[in-house]
């Protein structure tokens, strides 16, 4: 059991260095490639945009073949895109090649979750799902760190050509030790030992008006709005631009952005299981106590940062990495929104509209800050300056709000569904 749970959880490890693989090296991809802003935008937006399109499949595919075949083939689609990386010839085949690996991405987290739920008891899932994602998340650290050193250390082929073979090799670790479920069951079924509840463990969206019927549900618009407000911004800061902001724009030493956006992952890991204990003990006061606060906390940050006169002080950045680090374990609460307020036949359609929200407002926000940059004549990273990332990174707040006024709403919403509040008239 914890042998194929390791396995699992190192392999998302390895799927969120693949999937960040970007953040400390993006200047270097624009020499390489020779790419403006915008095309160097439109490798994380598509890698993203495949990786959410990918999710309705992998459900299904889960559903009928299980964890163990979707997360070595998920592997193996990584390394092709490593590979095609590493030897590019040009940015289309390199904008190739981040679709591949999205594609590949997609299929890890899910099936760790579903080894998850068969080998584990149903009452104990909760601490190990947090425990996968939090371990997980440690993979922004190779990126950051140990890829870019290799970068510079040797050549574009051989780092990208090294995340590949590690790919492969974990396909391999995934064949020979990882299992479906327990010998003794002949289904992925969840069981709690302490009751004896058995229940068959789903991962697809119900695409026959279980769609349309979740989203119906004020609960599931709440949990999507929450997830598209909450961690955007850290998105964008650490897959790509956050490197190129802190360097060429704040004119910090690689080692000290290296130092900004490690502490970004830190306290993603640190502040996890607090968020996740006050969002389990206060669940009607979730919005209202965590994710609207950790927003403004967010866009306050950033305020600060891009109205400081001239370069902002290091502990202020520093600072904003803490507040951004905020968003991605306040984005766990979008699906607790909703586990809440949806039955259990609805959950996985439930869930798999919630994590459509960040990635959706992710891609968006790469997206206009890279066009942002073009329109400003800093296209090129010689081109790159403080003043024309102030402009672009303001394309975020935007975002913000509308997310914000959505959270404000579908929260009034679910409240008088819950009977919690009257309508307004009422």
């Amino acid at each position: 059991m914890w042998t194929i749970w390791v396995v699992a959880v190192l392999a998302y490890v390895l799927s969120v260095t693949n999937r960040t693989s970007l953040s400390a090296v993006g200047v270097d991809a624009a020499h390489h490639f020779g790419a403006d802003a915008s095309t160097l935008s439109m490798f994380a937006v598509l890698q993203l945009g495949v990786y959410g399109l990918m999710q309705l499949p992998i459900g299904l595919w889960l559903d009928r073949f299980g964890a163990r075949p979707i997360m070595a083939i998920g592997m193996v689609v990584m390394a092709a895109g490593q590979l095609i990386m590493a030897l590019s010839p040009n940015v289309g085949v390199a904008i190739f090649a981040r679709m591949l690996l999205g594609a590949g991405d997609a299929a890890i987290f899910p099936s760790a979750l579903r080894l998850v739920a068969t080998w584990f008891p149903t009452q104990r899932n909760p601490i190990m799902v947090q425990l996968t994602g939090i371990i997980g998340q440690m993979g922004q650290l190779v990126a950051i760190l140990p890829l870019a050193t290799l970068l510079h250390a040797t050549s574009w082929s051989i780092a990208f050509g090294s995340l590949a073979g590690v790919a492969l090799l974990f396909t391999i670790l995934v064949v020979a030790l990882v299992r479906n479920h327990p010998p003794e069951r002949e289904a992925d079924v969840s069981v709690d030992t302490e009751t004896g509840a058995i229940r068959v463990v789903t991962s697809a969206i119900d695409t026959r008006g279980g769609i349309r019927g979740a989203w119906a549900n004020p609960g599931t618009r709440l949990a999507f709005w929450s997830h598209f407000t909450t961690p955007f911004a850290g998105t964008a800061f650490v897959m790509l631009w956050g490197f190129p902001f802190l360097t060429s724009g704040e004119g910090l030493s690689s080692g000290q952005a290296s130092l900004v956006q490690s502490t970004f992952v830190l306290m993603g890991i640190v502040f996890g299981p607090v968020i996740g204990i006050l969002s389990s003990r206060n669940p009607l006061r979730r919005s209202r106590m965590l994710v609207l606060p950790i927003v403004a906390i967010q866009l306050l940050a950033w305020i600060a940062v891009l109205a400081w006169p001239g370069r902002a002080p290091f502990a202020m950045l520093l600072a904003l990495a803490v507040a951004l680090g905020l968003g991605g374990p306040a984005s766990m609460i979008a699906f607790d929104h909703a586990r809440t307020h949806n039955p259990s036949h609805q959950l996985s359609t439930a869930t798999g509209i919630t994590n459509v929200g960040g990635f959706l407002a992710g891609l968006l926000a790469i997206l206009f800050i890279g066009v942002a940059l073009d329109a400003q004549g800093a296209s090129d990273p010689s081109d790159y300056s403080l003043e024309a990332f102030r402009i672009a990174f303001l394309t975020q707040i935007p975002i913000w709000l509308v997310g914000a006024a959505f959270i404000i709403r579908e929260r009034k919403r679910t409240r008088i569904r819950m009977g919690l509040d009257q309508p307004r008239g009422a």
